[in-house]
C-alpha cells in the first residue's frame, strides 16, 4: 500500500492544488477525466470529484500535476501501478482565488453562476427602478435648483463635469476597465457628442423656461423627428401605420400647448430644439457603432460633450454668474446647500442615462420602449404634485392622446425591429 500511494503521489506534479478528495463512489470504466488549463492550476486552491452524470472515456496522463503530500478519505478503489495511471473524474469543483466556485466538466472550467445569472428578472427590474428613481429625482431636483439659479447653459455643464469625474474614478478602481479610444473612433463619437451636448442644454433651457411637464410633453414629440429623418434624411422606408401611429402625438403635443398656463416661446423652441438634436445623436450613433461596451462610449461621449457645453456657459452666463449669479444663489439657500444640489443632480443625471443604457442591454426593444414611456408618465405626474403646477383639462387630455400616442408607435417599431432580428438569424432557405 505504501508503494501505490508513493507512486500516485510521485505522478502527480505541477497542480498548485492543496488538497485533493477523491468520492468513494464506485467509478465506471466508462468515465471523463480532468483536464486542467494553467490559468486554472495556477489559481485554485481546493478540487473535489463528483460522480459521473454521462459516461465519457478520457485520459490524462499522470505527471502533470504537482502538490503538497495528498490524503485520500474513503479509498476503496483498487489503484493499479502501470507506467500511467488513469484517474477517473466526471465533474470537479474548484475554488479560485476570489473565492468563487468553478465547475469543471468535460475539461473546461465553468465558473458558477453569478447573483445576476441566478436571478436575472429580480436584477432587470431593479435595473427598471433606478431608472425611474434616478430620473424622477433628477427632474425634481433639476426644477428646484433654477427656481432659485436660473442659469442653465452654467447647470449643463455641471451635470456633464460631475459625470465625466464619476468616469474618472470608476476608470481609476477600474470598474470598468478604461476601453483605449483611437483618432478614427474619436472621430466617429465627436458628432454624437455634440448633438447630445446640443440636445442636453437645450432641453436645460427648456427646463429653466416652463414647467417640467410641459418640457417633457414636448419632448414626447421626439419619435416624430426620428420618423422624418429615417425617411428624408437616411432614406429609409417608413411603413404607413408608423405614421398613423405619430399623428395622436402631434394632435397631443398641440392640445396641451395652446392652453399650457407656463407657456413661453423659448421653452417651447428648446425644447423643439432638443428632439432635432436627439434625433442626429440616434443617426450618428448607428454609423459610430463599435465593439465597445456602452458605459465607456458613455463616458467618451460625456467627455467631448463637455467640451462643446462650455464655450456657451462662459460667453451666454459667465458675466451674470460673475456679477451676480453665484452671489443671488448662496444669498438665498446657502453655499452647502447651493454646491451641495448640483453636486447631486449631476450624479442624477449621470447616472439615469447610464442605467438607461445599461438596461436597453438587458431587456427587448419593446419592453425597453413600453417602460421608456411610461417613465415620462411617471416623471410628468411627479412633477405635476410636487410643483403643484396647475394644468387646464385641455391640457391634461392632450398630454394623455400624447403619451399614448408613443406608446403605439414605440410598439409598432420596437415589433418590426424583433422581426428585423429575427429575420436576420433564421437560416437562409
Amino acid at each position: 500500500m505504501a508503494s501505490t500511494t508513493y507512486a500516485v503521489h510521485s505522478l502527480i506534479t505541477n497542480s498548485g492544488f492543496s488538497s485533493l478528495y477523491l468520492s468513494t463512489n464506485k467509478v465506471l470504466p466508462s468515465c471523463l477525466l480532468l483536464k486542467t488549463r494553467s490559468s486554472l492550476s495556477s489559481r485554485a486552491s481546493c478540487l473535489a470529484f463528483s460522480s459521473l452524470q454521462e459516461k465519457k472515456k478520457a485520459s490524462v496522463p499522470v505527471g502533470m500535476f504537482s502538490a503538497k503530500p495528498l490524503t485520500f478519505t474513503g479509498w476503496n478503489q483498487t489503484m493499479r501501478r502501470r507506467n500511467q495511471v488513469e484517474y477517473p473524474v466526471a465533474s470537479a469543483v474548484a475554488a479560485d482565488a476570489d473565492g468563487r466556485e468553478i465547475e469543471i466538466s468535460e475539461g473546461y472550467a465553468k465558473p458558477s453562476k453569478s447573483f445576476a445569472e441566478r436571478f436575472p428578472a429580480l436584477v432587470t427590474g431593479f435595473f427598471f427602478f433606478m431608472w425611474y428613481f434616478l430620473n424622477v429625482i433628477f427632474n425634481i431636483l433639476n426644477k428646484k435648483v433654477y427656481n432659485y439659479f436660473p442659469y442653465p447653459y452654467f447647470v449643463s455643464v455641471i451635470h456633464l463635469v460631475v459625470g465625466v469625474a464619476y468616469c474618472l474614478v470608476s476608470w481609476t478602481v477600474g470598474l470598468p476597465k478604461r476601453a483605449p479610444i483611437d483618432k478614427e473612433l474619436l472621430m466617429l463619437l465627436t458628432p454624437v457628442a455634440f448633438c447630445h451636448a446640443l440636445g442636453h442644454v437645450m432641453s436645460n433651457v427648456s427646463f429653466a423656461a416652463v414647467a417640467v411637464s410641459f418640457t417633457h410633453t414636448i419632448k414626447a414629440l421626439e419619435p416624430f423627428f426620428n420618423a422624418s429623418a429615417s425617411q428624408f434624411v437616411l432614406g429609409h422606408q417608413i411603413p404607413l401605420s408608423l405614421w398613423l401611429s405619430l399623428a395622436p402625438v402631434v394632435i397631443g403635443v398641440s392640445m396641451a400647448s395652446l392652453t399650457e398656463l407656463s407657456f413661453n416661446w423659448i421653452g417651447f423652441i428648446s425644447a423643439m430644439i432638443s428632439n432635432i438634436a436627439f434625433t442626429y445623436r440616434s443617426i450618428y450613433s448607428k454609423k459610430a457603432m463599435t465593439g465597445m461596451d456602452s458605459t465607456n462610449v458613455y463616458a467618451y461621449i460625456s467627455i467631448i460633450a463637455l467640451f462643446f457645453c462650455l464655450p456657451p456657459a462662459i460667453f451666454i452666463e459667465g458675466p451674470q454668474l460673475m456679477q451676480y449669479g453665484f452671489r443671488n444663489a448662496i444669498a438665498k439657500v446657502g453655499l452647502v446647500k447651493f454646491l451641495s444640489d448640483l453636486l447631486w443632480i449631476g450624479m442624477f443625471y449621470h447616472l439615469y442615462n447610464q442605467l438607461a443604457t445599461n438596461t436597453l442591454e438587458r431587456v427587448a426593444p419593446l419592453t425597453h420602449a413600453v417602460r421608456n414611456v411610461l417613465k415620462r408618465v411617471f416623471v410628468i405626474g411627479f412633477s405635476i404634485v410636487v410643483f403643484g403646477n396647475k394644468i387646464s383639462t385641455q391640457t391634461g387630455i392632450g398630454t394623455a392622446i400624447a403619451i399614448a400616442g408613443v406608446a403605439i408607435y414605440s410598439l409598432i417599431k420596437a415589433n418590426m425591429e424583433e422581426q428585423k432580428r429575427k429575420a436576420s438569424l433564421s437560416p437562409e432557405s
